[in-house]
């Protein structure tokens, strides 16, 4: 009884220190990234931008004020107005707001959605994989535009409504990326000498094909973040996004295009540089994440 009560401290000790070593292992191979800790950085920056700034800066974003319509960046409006009078950095920050939200939530639901579609057909295979398939197949066939103009003249679009329909397309190309993942994946040594001993199939998924999937996912929902922000972007550009006093970073880019000619230059770049700088932060995120993933799954 002695010995036994010894061992299981030790026995824990152990394990505890295995995952503070993996956990160290994985921060430090993204450490060593000096454009993924860049990458953060800027994305922090942008982030504090958009919802702290409102606090320290106060704008009024609600109503117009024609009388200060278009004017040029001056000690009262740090980077001009709009053509509506309102402050064109406090723009930015609401803007910024609901596109850093939308990107998040479609990256997080499209990644678990085609994670969980895609792990399930790939795994069953058979009638059920073919029928699972043929469904992503035939969304896939809609075209994504006509879906969102045919739906803004139906409904009122709304920031969720948007979120919704944008992760109604994205799990799609997930779910087809998982799938041949697990099927390369249930093919393993390891996964078939499990199912010989008798495991469950959700413990198999669960325990040995969803995480070493989770390296090829979390580089594709970064992706998708981006992709979607891109996305909701074009959507403001074209005038489909959400109704005002609401913006985001698209529907001022739009309305620096049309100005462009006019010399309002603060109505264009600043927006546009700071899609482009969060894009291109999360695209690079993502690669180190996929190498931390696969840093620590190496060592399982």
């Amino acid at each position: 009884m002695t010995a036994m009560k010894t061992e299981q401290p030790s026995t824990h000790a152990a394990a505890v220190d295995q995952r503070m070593g993996a956990l160290r292992a994985a921060f430090s191979t993204f450490i060593a990234n000096k454009l993924a800790v860049g990458s953060l950085v800027i994305l922090i920056l942008i982030i504090l931008f958009c919802f702290i700034g409102p606090l320290v800066y106060h704008t009024n974003q609600v109503s117009a004020q024609l009388l200060l319509e278009n004017q040029a960046p001056s000690s009262t409006h740090i980077l001009g107005t709009s053509p509506t009078g309102r402050d064109e950095l406090g723009r930015l920050m609401l803007g910024g707001q609901s596109t850093i939200e939308l990107g998040l939530a479609v990256g997080v639901l499209a990644s678990a959605f085609g994670l969980v579609w895609g792990t399930i057909s790939g795994f069953v295979g058979g009638l059920v994989d073919s029928v699972m398939m043929r469904i992503v197949d035939a969304l896939l066939s809609i075209p994504f535009l006509f879906f969102v103009i045919l739906l803004a003249s139906i409904v009122r679009p709304t920031l969720w409504l948007i979120i919704l329909v944008i992760s109604g397309v994205s799990w799609l190309s997930t779910a087809r990326l998982v799938r041949g993942e697990t099927l390369s994946l249930k093919t393993r040594d390891y996964v078939v000498a499990a199912s010989g001993f008798g495991a469950p199939r959700w413990r198999l998924i669960a325990r040995h094909i969803m995480p070493n999937v989770l390296g090829v996912l979390v580089v594709n929902g970064t992706l998708k973040v981006a992709d979607a922000i891109l996305t909701f972007a074009a959507l403001g550009y074209l005038g489909l996004s959400i109704p005002p006093p609401a913006t985001n970073w698209g529907e001022i880019l739009a309305g620096g295009v049309n100005n462009i000619f006019d010399g309002y230059w603060w109505q264009l770049w600043p927006a546009a540089v700071l899609i482009v700088l969060t894009v291109l932060a999360v695209n690079v995120l993502g690669d180190a994440l996929r190498d931390v993933v696969e840093a620590r799954l190496a060592q399982r």
